[in-house]
C-alpha cells in the first residue's frame, strides 16, 4: 500500500513521501492563492469560498478564512455550514479534521491531525502518525489556541484563549488553560 493509503487509513506513515510530498505543495499553492485574494475584490468572498471548495476534502455553506491559512493537504479537512476561522491559522491534516456547523475559530489556532514516534529511531525515519481531529457544532475556540492529535470537542463547547487541549472536551463546556481543563458547564 502507498504511503498515501496508509495515511488516509489513519496508520504510518512515511512524511517525505514523494506523492504526499507534491500533494502538500499543491495544497501550498492553492493556500497561496487563497491568501492572495484581495479584499478590495467585490467578488473576495465569493473568489475564497470557491478557492476553499478547492482546497478541501468538503464545505458547507459560507465558509470563510481570514488569511494567511496554512495547512498541509487540504483534502483530510471537512467542514460544515458558516465556517468562520480568523488570521493565521494552520491546520495539519495528515488525519482528518472535520469541523461541524456554526464553528468559530479564533487567529493564530493550531490544529494539529499529526503526531509522531516517541522512539527517536523511527521519528528519524519521517514517520508520521495521523490521529483526526473532530470538532463538533457550534464550537467556539478562541485565539491562540492549540489543539492536539486525536482530540474530540464536543458541541456548543467553548475552549478559551491561549488554551492547548491536550483531552477530548464533552460538550456544553467552557475549556481553558494549558493543559485545558473544564471551567464550567453550558447550561
Amino acid at each position: 500500500m502507498s504511503n498515501k493509503g496508509l495515511m488516509l487509513q489513519g496508520k504510518e506513515f512515511i512524511t517525505g513521501d514523494p506523492e504526499l510530498m507534491a500533494d502538500k505543495a499543491r495544497a501550498r499553492i492553492c493556500a497561496d492563492e487563497y491568501n492572495a485574494i484581495s479584499d478590495s475584490d467585490d467578488n473576495a468572498s465569493s473568489e475564497r469560498a470557491k478557492k476553499l471548495e478547492k482546497i478541501f476534502g468538503s464545505c458547507g455553506s459560507k465558509p470563510f478564512i481570514k488569511p494567511p491559512f496554512r495547512c498541509d493537504y487540504g483534502y483530510q479537512i471537512f467542514v460544515g455550514d458558516n465556517f468562520f476561522a480568523n488570521f493565521d491559522c494552520v491546520f495539519l491534516d495528515a488525519g482528518r479534521i472535520v469541523i461541524g456547523d456554526n464553528c468559530m475559530i479564533g487567529p493564530k489556532t493550531t490544529i494539529l491531525a499529526i503526531t509522531h514516534p516517541v522512539d527517536p529511531a523511527k521519528r528519524a525515519e519521517g514517520i508520521g502518525i495521523p490521529k483526526d481531529v473532530i470538532i463538533g457544532n457550534n464550537v467556539w475556540i478562541g485565539a491562540n489556541v492549540t489543539i492536539l492529535p486525536g482530540i474530540t470537542i464536543g458541541n456548543n463547547a467553548v475552549i478559551g484563549a491561549g488554551s492547548v487541549v491536550t483531552k477530548n472536551v464533552p460538550e456544553n463546556t467552557v475549556v481553558a488553560g494549558n493543559p485545558a481543563k473544564i471551567i464550567r458547564e453550558i447550561n
